[in-house]
């Protein structure tokens, strides 16, 4: 006669099936398709969940977190949320450091974004561009850098059609509003290693001009790039704070230079604008930065 061991029922805080990362009950065998899904959709949102700790300004202050901090802010088992996070970092959505063994969002999940955020930056950003050029009546740019370059991708006038002069066109990045808030993030080792010696201004200037476009939330430029047009430049930032493109208006100086500080102060508001549409919150002081030596 067949033995029957006798099991205490599965409670919330027993560990999940080793087979299921998530924690979630398995679907029985009877079970139809729509419960089935249901179970999936418990265990993605469980995923989520990790995934909004790990972006949290906690986890990106610290450089990660561990499985126990992590069970804590999700409120799960530490067994269950151990194995959920070792399914996503084999597939690359998150990783672990093999010093701390504490976990942060992975390249792949920050490639999925990259392949799929220039589209959305320039979709964002174009209505808000038509406001500003009709605002400021100038043709205004959406710009990103490109190794030593600033790339213009999109350029629209205040009127309803696009103006393509500029699209495509890679100027010096050292030389331009554009060029010194996309800067904002580099450090000075960083500068010295993207530019060497060919920057002009040397490199200790533009790091001074780079510090005071943080400042005042817009770089100016006055004649610097060619003879007798100005412009200013704002940050956009991407849901990470990073700053991703700027927002450019240039005009010849006899149009724009009486009204310059006033156009930068419009193009900031524009900026933050898209950085909203693209989800950056500003919550936080950014900490000091790095000094010049």
């Amino acid at each position: 006669m067949a033995r029957v061991m006798n099991l205490p029922p599965r409670g919330a805080d027993d560990p999940e099936d080793p087979a299921d990362p998530h924690g979630a009950d398995l679907p029985a065998a009877s079970s139809g398709p729509e419960e089935a899904a249901a179970r999936r959709g418990h265990g993605l949102r469980r995923d989520i969940d990790l995934l909004e700790a790990l972006a949290s300004d906690e986890a990106q202050n610290a450089g990660g977190l561990g499985v126990v901090r992590l069970a804590q802010l999700v409120g799960r088992e530490k067994t269950q949320v151990s194995r959920a996070l070792k399914a996503l970092a084999a597939s690359g959505i998150v990783e672990r450091d093999p010093d701390t063994l504490e976990y942060r969002l992975g390249w792949r999940l920050y490639s999925l974004v990259a392949r799929t955020s220039q589209n959305r930056l320039v979709r964002m950003a174009e209505p808000v561009m038509h406001a500003l050029s009709s605002d400021v009546e100038e043709t205004s740019h959406l710009c990103v850098l490109s190794d030593r370059e600033v790339l213009t991708l999109l350029s629209v006038s205040g009127h309803s059609f696009r103006v393509h002069g500029w699209e495509g066109r890679g100027v010096p990045a050292w030389q331009t509003s554009a060029g010194r808030v996309l800067l904002a993030d580099a450090t000075p080792d960083e500068l010295y290693v993207r530019f060497g010696t060919a920057s002009t201004p040397p490199i200790p200037e533009l790091w001074a001009l780079i510090q005071q476009a943080s400042r005042q939330g817009y770089a100016r430029v006055s004649e610097e790039f060619e003879a007798g047009l100005v412009g200013v430049s704002a940050p956009v930032r991407d849901f990470r704070g990073r700053v991703v493109a700027a927002i450019n208006i240039s005009a010849p100086k006899s149009r724009l230079g009486d009204r310059l500080d006033q156009a930068g102060r419009t193009t900031a508001k524009a900026a933050a604008r898209v950085s909203a549409l693209l989800g950056w919150e500003p919550r936080h002081t950014p900490a000091p930065r790095a000094r010049l030596t």
